[in-house]
């Protein structure tokens, strides 16, 4: 093992290199998909050693699930627009450019379908999803104490609604959206289709 791959704690914990080591997982991921991507293919293209990769990670799925946290490649920026409508557009537009660019979509669509089918991964790909969760639920925060949501508002059930909507239309049903499909989900959601 080089000076270069001895594991020395950063701000998140892991080795030094593990930015790098996310891109590596996350590339992979997009490219090999979750089965066929190796920590040794990993490890070549990350320039780490392996052993290191062990060291921190006990597995494939472990790996991924620390990536898809940590790594930047799958961040939903969370914007202040002041008012609750516009923070739920600007979410569902981001999360519809991540499921739509590349290689975004494509670490998103093969982590849905190996998680599936391992349940290792899946208990990862709930930490990833109770992280988000944790992240958005300032932006439902600030909107109860705008007054625009009732306190004890299910922050859970708002966005499954809202993300429910733009996995299903870009992942299964691959149909196109149109520009204006942030503001007319999140218009659903908050005012229901009915006509008043």
């Amino acid at each position: 093992m080089t000076t270069n791959d001895r594991p020395q704690a950063t701000r998140g914990g892991g080795p030094r290199r593990k930015q790098q080591i996310f891109d590596a997982t996350l590339k992979a991921l997009a490219r090999d998909g979750f089965e066929s991507m190796t920590i040794e293919g990993i490890a070549e293209e990350s320039g780490v050693n392996k052993t290191t990769i062990y060291r921190w990670w006990p597995s494939k799925s472990a790996l991924v699930g620390a990536a898809l946290i940590d790594a930047p490649l799958m961040d939903l920026p969370m914007a202040d627009t002041g008012h609750l409508r516009g923070d739920l557009e600007h979410l569902v537009d981001g999360l519809v450019r991540l499921l739509t660019t590349q290689p975004s979509g494509a670490v998103a669509r093969s982590v849905l379908g190996a998680a599936v089918g391992d349940p290792g991964l899946a208990t990862y790909i709930q930490g990833f999803f109770a992280d988000r969760l944790t992240r958005e639920q300032s932006l439902i925060d600030r909107a109860v104490a705008r007054g625009e949501l009732p306190p004890g508002t299910d922050t859970m059930l708002l966005m499954d609604l809202l993300a429910g909507a733009v996995w299903l239309r870009v992942v299964f049903r691959r149909r196109p959206l149109d520009d204006d499909f942030a503001r007319r989900t999140v218009a659903a959601v908050l005012d229901g289709v009915r006509t008043p």
